[in-house]
């Protein structure tokens, strides 16, 4: 199951497990759509693999399989940022 991330890694916005717009990569790094398409050009500045859209979880699941409330932020942030 997908740790379903709280937060983009480069900005820290909220990225609902629930509502479309994140992005992540095979290991599961965490970013929001304008980083992620913007300043990443759809490659993870961590591992170096591509970054694809994060599945929606469905509403009704959260309570059952939340998601992580683990932020994680780049110290240094992104590049092009």
């Amino acid at each position: 199951m997908l740790d379903m991330r709280p937060s983009c890694e480069c900005c820290d916005v909220d990225l609902p497990a629930d509502a479309p717009g994140a992005f992540v990569c095979s290991f599961e790094c965490t970013f929001c759509e304008s980083c992620a398409e913007g300043r990443l050009g759809g490659i993870c500045p961590n591992c170096g693999g591509g970054l694809v859209a994060r599945p929606v979880r469905p509403t009704a699941l959260l309570d059952r399989h939340p998601p992580s409330a683990r932020r994680i932020l780049k110290e240094a942030g992104c590049p092009g940022g």
